[in-house]
């Protein structure tokens, strides 16, 4: 086209050839406008298909009309760019979406593979499909639970952060449920399966997801809405000023063309850049910001949230113990520390090994202990510098004969601050208290009060105790809290909130919150969780600092505004110049030219997004 309009007569600039490069454009890329269309009017609508497979088959047969009559006024170029443009932005925004599909993918990579069973007196692996009912199933030190079921021998603390969130291992004794797809951290025991298949809690987890990604219906777009009333009103128009022209000069040509100026001017070229150039810089943005973005609609609709609800372990807070209170009787806190630490080195439990890094930051030097043992649902003991250590439970304690009852008080006031107690003995006499706890991340209480500010509604949501939940949700200045939840009830419990009319986005960081993550209008996924969550999320905070939700929000309600103002500038140059158009002050080639300038100011405002900041 640059040929043709600077009047070089070459192959390039011809008509026939120009038509040639531009038909399967039209009609091979651009089908899917068509089949749009097609479907629009026949239900009885006109969205954004039919204003681009109007206004770009108007600019093209046109063009086709005048390279056959020799008049050789072309706009290929004008059909072709704007069906290339739109579907870019297109392209570009599905991309950022991601493959939801993923997350199931994950979650069912979590499974173990094999099982090894009891069967005839012997132990065989077998694949975890065969494993039935009742299936005595052996587990050993470091193993994936194959299946859900009840421990019928042995006793083990078994890691269950990865479906229940929760950073501390619990321990499991006879009678006690194990979940599959969690991981045995210590001892070898036996269980019975009681849910095998599709009854399991992480095949219901993967089926809530399914189920929630499913019901997800896609964002109506602003720019459709307002194409429902916008294209009738140019056909309309388009038809008059045909009849018009037609009727009081008698020329044909002279009324076509007309009738195509109105068309060309009206055509969505900005209308369609309006929202994917905001989006695509928006997104950009957030990316910028560590603030992953999966698709369009999400950005749109986070600037509607008007309630936040927050997973405790791993988002609020840090999802690693660590040792919050030392008391000491008879010896110094130092001691204490040393002493619980030097015992704690050959133990693999997360409590142990906070304890343990809490000596190394304070430069304490640690010896090997002399002697070892893990005592199964008590604690530990140990011998260090010749003297006989006990770290553990109150059980631990009575059963050695050490009495606890004086220091019972500063037990239970630890105890309701929702950190984990340990007692210490020391040869015959309780030595002192290690306190340890998941402690909040530095921004969060700041993060939360920002939102509250900005007059959001805030939950903590947790399956931990109401106790330890209280105590955080107090510390960071929460206070609907939602305690004991079992994983699959999350969900439930975001549905509930959103049955009240409220605008839910979700906060979460664990395989358990991927169906809540799902069921809320936005998933927030904490970047430093797990992979199921943040593929099961709309955005995903790479940062892991709560304050980019602040910033999420913020960018959605710019981008949303710039969005608005796109649409004002697109509707304001075609408004302006469809008048224009049908008096015949314009023709097909300077309707072209403002429709361009249209497209031109819109990027533009779009760039702006660029300069967004949020205020520290």
């Amino acid at each position: 086209m640059f040929f043709h309009m600077a009047g070089i007569h070459t192959i390039l600039s011809n008509g026939y050839f120009q038509m040639a490069l531009a038909t399967p454009v039209q009609f091979i890329i651009g089908y899917r406008f068509y089949k749009g269309a097609y479907h629009s009017l026949k239900g009885g609508g006109a969205n954004m298909d039919v204003l681009i497979a109007m206004g770009t088959s108007a600019a093209y047969f046109y063009s086709v009309y005048t390279t056959i009559a020799g008049i050789n006024q072309l706009y290929f170029e004008s059909s072709a760019v704007i069906i290339t443009l739109i579907l870019l932005g297109k392209m570009l925004e599905a991309i950022a979406k991601g493959k939801t599909s993923e997350a199931i993918k994950t979650l069912m990579g979590l499974q173990a593979k094999t099982a090894r069973v009891i069967r005839d007196g012997e132990e065989i692996d077998i694949p975890i499909e065969e494993v039935e009912k009742g299936d005595v199933i052996v587990v050993r030190p470091g193993e994936k639970i194959p299946v859900d079921g009840e421990v019928v021998d042995g006793r083990s603390s078994i890691d269950e952060s990865m479906l229940t969130g929760e950073s501390i291992p619990v321990d499991k004794k006879v009678g006690d449920e194990v979940i599959g797809a969690t991981i045995n951290k210590h001892g070898t025991f036996k269980f019975k399966a009681t849910k095998v298949g599709k009854e399991t809690a992480l095949a219901q987890i993967i089926k809530l997801v399914e189920d929630a990604q499913g019901s997800k219906a896609p964002v109506q777009r602003l720019a459709d809405k307002i194409s429902g009333i916008f294209v009738p009103i140019v056909v309309g128009i388009a038809l008059i000023t045909f009849i018009g022209w037609y009727i009081s000069g008698g020329e044909f040509t002279k009324a076509l063309v007309n009738a195509i100026a109105v068309l060309v001017i009206a055509c969505p070229c900005a209308l369609g850049l309006a929202t994917p150039t905001a989006i695509m810089v928006g997104t950009g943005k957030g990316a910028e910001n560590g603030i992953l973005i999966k698709g369009g609609e999400h950005l749109e609709k986070t600037h509607k949230l008007d309630t936040i609800v927050f997973d405790k372990t791993g988002t609020i807070t840090k999802g690693e113990p660590e040792v919050t209170d030392i008391v000491s009787f008879d010896f110094s806190d130092e001691d204490i520390l040393r002493y619980a630490a030097i015992a704690e080195k050959s133990s693999e439990h997360p409590l142990g090994e906070a304890i343990v890094n809490g000596a190394k930051e304070k430069g304490l030097k640690l010896n090997d202990p002399e002697e070892f043992e893990a005592i199964p649902g008590h604690g530990i003991y140990s011998k260090v510098d010749g003297k006989n250590i006990y770290l553990g439970n109150r059980k631990l304690l009575k059963e050695k004969n050490i009495e606890i009852s004086n220091i019972e008080d500063k037990l239970i006031k630890l105890e309701e601050q929702g950190k984990t107690a340990m007692l210490m003995g020391i040869d015959s006499k309780v030595a002192g208290i290690i306190a340890v706890a998941d402690t909040v991340k530095e921004s969060s209480k700041a993060a939360i009060e920002e939102l509250k500010d900005m007059g959001l509604d805030i939950y903590m949501i947790t399956g931990d105790n109401e106790r330890t939940a209280n105590a955080i949700a107090k510390e960071v200045g929460i206070i609907n809290v939602i305690a004991e939840v079992l994983p699959e009830h999350k969900a439930d419990n975001v549905e509930r909130i959103k049955s009240e009319g409220k605008h839910v986005g979700m906060v979460g960081d664990g395989i358990n919150d991927a169906p809540a993550l799902v069921a809320a209008d936005i998933g927030f996924a904490i970047g430093t969780g797990t992979d199921v969550a943040m593929e099961a999320a709309d955005i995903t905070l790479m940062k892991g600092d709560l304050k980019s939700i602040v910033m999420a929000l913020k960018l959605s309600k710019k981008t949303m505004r710039t969005i608005k103002q796109n649409l004002f500038w697109a509707f304001g140059y075609n408004t302006a110049g469809i008048p224009l158009a049908a008096l015949g002050f314009l023709n097909p080639m300077i309707a072209g030219a403002a429709m361009a300038f249209s497209s031109v100011s819109v990027v533009s405002n779009s760039l702006r997004l660029k300069r967004f900041k949020v205020k520290k």
